[in-house]
């Protein structure tokens, strides 16, 4: 069953273009991504020691997106593709944070609903790469990754709502979703999985 929603923004093929164009960037983006990912799982389980259905399914995410990180590494040793010592700030996940109310409740729950948003954006990302890659192990690779990442984006919905009503959780949802579709519109595009 799918809970979380339909993007409001559709990436162009000029942003496959763009990545297409320098896959070793993209490559380097995608896998601090991943490490960010990871570290965002554990951050929730950090905050949340009293809510502890979450904690077990924060950990397994937060391992899964570990391993893609690996994964992604292991593809950049293969092409001889370095870690950058520092990425360029995140003007999308910068401007999602932004959007966050500030009580620490309404805070989390913006933030969850987010991270179902950010994962259902490289779901969408990753199957657009996969489908215009000429590289069939590749394409097999970023295939993979797009069915986790549409798999992530439910489970922070289901964990929102284990702990705040559906209205509330749905209604919020709806508004990041908005907001992220604006912020997607606005940003150039980049070899960037944001």
């Amino acid at each position: 069953m799918k809970f979380s929603i339909e993007l409001t923004y559709n990436t162009p093929k000029a942003w496959v273009d763009v990545v297409l164009n320098n896959f070793d960037a993209f490559l380097q983006d995608h896998a601090d991504c991943e490490r960010k990912a990871s570290a965002m799982a554990m951050s929730f389980v950090a905050k949340c020691p009293d809510k502890t259905d979450m904690i077990p399914i924060l950990i397994e995410t937060a391992i899964e997106e570990l391993e893609h990180f690996q994964m992604v590494y292991k593809l950049m040793q293969e092409r001889s593709v370095q870690l950058p010592k520092s990425m360029p700030k995140d003007e999308y996940m910068h401007q999602l944070i932004g959007a966050c109310r500030s009580s620490p409740q309404e805070r989390l729950l913006d933030r969850m609903l987010l991270a179902s948003i950010v994962e259902c954006r490289g779901a969408e990302r990753f199957k657009l790469v996969a489908d215009h890659l000429e590289d069939e192990a590749l394409k097999k690779f970023y295939k993979t990754l797009w069915t986790s990442e549409a798999k992530h984006g439910n489970i922070f919905v289901v964990l929102a709502l284990k702990y705040w009503p559906k209205q509330v959780v749905y209604q919020r949802l709806h508004e990041l979703n908005e907001i992220e579709g604006k912020i997607c519109a606005s940003l150039p595009l980049r070899p960037a999985l944001h």
